[in-house]
């Protein structure tokens, strides 16, 4: 079964090849080749899973190695791959989830010119996180981690034609390098200090290195984990990716590259449980980012960056739990395993909605969409249902479990990040009841369509008539079919994986899972979090569920002014990274011109001058040539007589 692995990436490198090199000749099937090669790698990753669950529990990895792709004396790069508990985890969810999407895109790209090339970069993105996932070496997994980082870029700016998209894959491309250069620092501190790249050596040989090499390996792969999964202070380009296609939003924020930077740590477990400070600044960063998300997402009209703002707060839960150590490695994971289920139905299910509103983004601009779209009413609840924790459904048994372990990691800290990972439960139930009830409740509020040229968020491919009212309606059941069974995911997943501490138990011999010990008892931190949830819901039904609401969002608070715009994160960088850039090179332009300059212009000046006066005694006459040695000759007589006197 071992040789199989390879297979699970060369599926979908594959039909990516395929599809991106065939030409127009596969135009007609070619959104059928991506999803059938999809789904040939979710086929072959259960095979493989089913092969794994015949293993003892403490023999459960596959090893496969292709060829060593660098090989230099005292430097190996191997081609080879590694299956076990964490990273099958991860195919599955790749797999299952981007095949589904991969369906639900023939529907929702049915009318693009394009297609054929969208599914190629589809398929490029599973292969490329595949290949993160299942690499045994950090040098193999950075080369799909940057793979990840080309996919997203090419869909993200996917119709290139918009300006606004064409700028969001490119601030995608560059936040995502400064996080990139951090994993390239720690990969190279990790084989001057341990000679080698492969998990095995480095993540068993921790004990050997001094703590300030891991503190300083562990900042580094944070900063890694920063980029990708969109966290302070590298989280501004998430927003704008919604630019991309309905399906790109859905794949990047439920089961590729946002997840990539929580399995970047909890494989690096071993180190920062080595690096004390480096595992602090994991949970700080996790903590920060979940209430920034969390207030984001509050203010946000456009329902798919209201989502965005979400999965920023729910990775910030991850992010959190996975710097926890021992007791939070595998609720990390749990809970991005049922995020991705109902992360994916909720930007689906916003996909449904815009398709049959004219590509209307602005969820003022709805209103009572659940008689027109009961399909896409129910399963965008169930996943609402699951992202806040109601009770029994997905998001309840896992989000939980991080609140317990937050309260559970001791003394001063167990008390803030418990109430930090309270207070964002809450603000999920209100931003998220906010989006239900603009988008499915209350009186339609639809405005005639805007003209195509001039809208900038209408998407290619859906046909617009300006000025005409949307006439919402279901959408086709290449659609709604995968919408269902996300639902499915987002009810029954969480309860499945909690029977008998099912997935920390399959997930213990590579996390090292410790059972969390709460100061106070487990009941009342459920408690309390049903309290807070409802209390979310309260505010927001409230705010919007009782009377009209305006079209036009009122000016509102300066707290709600500062999260429309993201909490001026943008303003930020441009007022300190962008002109504090400008002003930086103005400052080295002058230096160079007025220092370097100076001392190369004025020492050829110099020499220039001084050799013009030289020249002054080359002047071609032989009567001064010889009064010149005349008078040297008396000079050296007068010497010597004048010594000899002496």
């Amino acid at each position: 079964m071992e040789n199989l692995i390879a297979l699970l990436v060369a599926a979908p490198l594959l039909g990516a090849a395929a599809l991106l090199c065939g030409g127009r000749r596969l135009d007609r099937v070619g959104h059928w080749i991506g999803t059938a090669l999809a789904a040939a790698s979710f086929v072959l990753g259960l095979v493989l899973f089913g092969a794994m669950l015949g293993y003892d529990v403490e023999a459960r990895t596959m090893r496969q190695h292709l060829y060593t792709w660098v090989p230099v004396e005292g430097f190996q790069g191997d081609i080879a791959f590694q299956l076990d508990q964490l990273s099958m985890t991860f195919v599955l969810l790749i797999t299952g989830v981007g095949t589904l999407i991969h369906l639900y895109s023939v529907g929702y790209m049915e009318h693009d010119e394009r297609r054929r090339r969208f599914f190629g970069y589809l398929n490029l993105f599973l292969a490329a996180m595949l290949l993160l996932v299942v690499a045994d070496n950090y040098l193999l997994l950075y080369f799909g981690w940057e793979g990840v980082g080309l996919a997203s870029y090419l869909l993200i700016g996917f119709w290139q034609h918009k300006p606004s998209a064409a700028t969001a894959a490119k601030k995608a491309f560059i936040v995502n390098r400064v996080g990139d250069i951090g994993l390239s620092i720690a990969i190279m501190l990790m084989f001057t200090t341990f000679g080698t790249f492969a998990f095995g050596p480095v993540l068993g040989a921790t004990g050997d290195a001094t703590e300030g090499k891991m503190t300083a390996i562990g900042l580094m792969l944070l900063l890694a984990a920063c980029g990708k999964s969109a966290q302070v202070p590298l989280q501004s380009w998430l927003g704008d990716a919604m630019e991309g296609p309905t399906p790109v939003s859905a794949l990047i924020h439920a089961a590729t590259m946002v997840t990539a930077g929580v399995y970047l740590i909890t494989r690096s477990g071993a180190i920062f449980n080595a690096a004390p400070d480096a595992q602090t600044a994991v949970v700080v960063v996790g903590a920060v980012t979940l209430l920034f998300g969390a207030i984001v997402g509050c203010a946000k009209d456009d329902i798919k960056k209201a989502l965005a703002g979400s999965t920023m707060s729910q990775i910030g839960y991850m992010i959190l739990a996975a710097g926890l150590g021992p007791i939070g490695y595998a609720f990390a994971i749990m809970h991005l395993v049922t995020h991705g289920f109902f992360k994916a139905g909720l930007f689906l299910g916003a996909g449904s909605v815009m398709h049959g509103m004219n590509d209307e983004v602005d969820m003022r601009k709805y209103g009572g969409l659940r008689k027109y779209m009961p399909v896409t009413f129910v399963t965008f609840g169930l996943g609402y249902l699951a992202i806040i924790g109601f009770p029994g459904l997905s998001g309840f048994f896992s989000k939980d479990k991080i609140i317990e372990a937050a309260f559970a990691s001791g003394g001063t800290q167990g008390w803030i990040l418990g109430t930090v990972t309270l207070l964002g439960a809450g603000i999920t139930a209100y931003y998220m009841t906010r989006v239900m009830i603009l988008t499915f409740f209350g009186e339609k509020r639809w405005q005639p369509a805007p003209d195509p040229d001039k809208a900038a968020s209408v998407e290619p491919g859906i046909e617009v008539t300006p000025g005409a009212m949307p006439h919402p309606h279901e959408s086709p059941k290449s659609m709604t079919i995968p919408m269902i069974v996300l639902a499915f995911g987002s009810v029954f997943a969480g309860g499945f994986f909690s029977i008998g501490d099912r997935f920390v138990n399959w997930l213990e011999p590579v996390t090292q899972f410790e059972h969390p010990h709460p100061p106070i008892s487990v009941p009342v931190i459920t408690g309390m979090t049903v309290v807070v949830l409802l209390a979310g819901v309260a505010i927001a039904y409230l705010q919007y569920g009782r009377g009209p609401v305006p079209v036009v969002a009122p000016r509102g608070s300066l707290l709600t002014r500062a999260a429309r715009r993201d909490l001026l994160q943008d303003d930020f960088n441009h007022v300190v990274l962008v002109r504090g850039g400008e002003h930086l090179t103005r400052s080295l332009v002058y230096v160079d011109h007025t220092l370097v300059d100076g001392v190369v212009n004025g020492t050829a000046a110099s020499v220039g001058g001084l050799s013009g006066r030289l020249r002054k005694l080359q002047n071609g006459y032989a009567r001064s040539y010889a009064v010149s040695m005349f008078g040297g000759t008396a000079i050296l007589i007068a010497a010597t007589l004048l010594m000899r006197a002496v």
